[in-house]
């Protein structure tokens, strides 16, 4: 599935159709064609067959692939890295305005500039209203434990949200290494009180992933980049047992629909109350989402 794939069949008919509204994703983007036109996600490109678009998707479109998986709200990402904004702060709460309430945003930093990088912070969280702030460690090639990270982990301490962040392997052409997910455990040490999310399940190290979630209280693995069918084996047990609370269900569109991600639910043998927190009840816990409804 690629963004210039519109037409989207909802895959999932099993599931009730009141919990199948309740659904939230804990990342997608908007994209702008500065993000889906750059070299780097030439890889991408190969892996989904997708072409490179040459006019801006309408958030209408987004809309849409929520609609087909019956995901009710979605946390919706700006890309801030070394070469620019792929995706602002604005424009992200540009979309959020033009989605009738279905996007929330979630806002990005240029770590180079601690001061700054601060006060927007402050701003996206007091003035737009977003619901968290998300870097990656790929994008700037070093890692989180790097010192120009720790403003903005103080940043979201003082703002009162999360820290989100991409673990494991870099799909587009750039380094991995950067995305091994022990070093969330450093980050964890020193901010006791930040809550962290790290996306892409952290696979090849999905153990590293567990073990820093299972030991630290606020640290949390999304699914987004993923299909229900590649979960590891391991991630699939951890949410059966004692990370029922700290697996959050994630798409990464327009890298993949929120529809196909979520085919094959079923085989995951989770019960009831697991499978609500997986697609609902953990993001709403972790966001603040409590009582927002589409």
């Amino acid at each position: 599935m690629t963004i210039l794939d519109h037409d989207i069949l909802d895959p999932f008919a099993t599931l009730p159709l009141t919990r199948c509204n309740m659904i939230i994703d804990a990342w997608v983007q908007h994209p702008t064609l500065r993000q889906t036109q750059d070299p780097m996600f030439d890889s991408l490109r190969r892996w989904t067959h997708g072409a490179v678009p040459t006019t801006e998707l309408p958030v209408a479109a987004t809309v849409a692939a929520l609609d087909a998986a019956g995901v009710g709200r979605a946390l919706c990402s700006a890309w801030v890295g070394p070469q620019a904004a792929m995706i602002s702060n604005d424009e992200v709460a540009g979309f959020v305005q033009q989605s009738g309430g279905r996007l929330l945003g979630v806002g990005s930093v240029d770590i180079r500039k601690p001061m700054a990088a601060m006060r927007e912070v402050r701003r996206c969280v007091q003035e737009l209203g977003f619901k968290a702030i998300r870097s990656l460690p790929w994008l700037w090639e070093v890692p989180p434990i790097d010192r120009r990270f720790y403003p903005v982990y103080a940043a979201c301490c003082e703002a009162g949200v999360p820290f989100c962040t991409q673990i494991g392997h870099a799909g587009p052409l750039m380094p991995s290494e950067v995305g091994r997910p022990i070093y969330l455990d450093q980050v964890a040490i020193d901010f006791p009180e930040l809550t962290i999310v790290g996306g892409h399940i952290g696979y090849p190290w999905t153990d590293e992933a567990i073990a820093v979630a299972t030991k630290h209280e606020r640290v949390y693995i999304d699914t987004s980049a993923y299909t229900v069918r590649r979960y590891p084996a391991q991630l699939v047990e951890f949410m059966r047992s004692h990370g029922r609370h700290k697996v959050l269900f994630g798409s990464n569109w327009p890298m993949i629909a929120p529809a196909k991600c979520l085919e094959g639910l079923d085989t995951l043998g989770l019960d009831d109350e697991t499978r609500d927190l997986f697609l609902a009840g953990n993001a709403r816990r972790v966001y603040k989402l409590e009582g927002a409804q589409p």
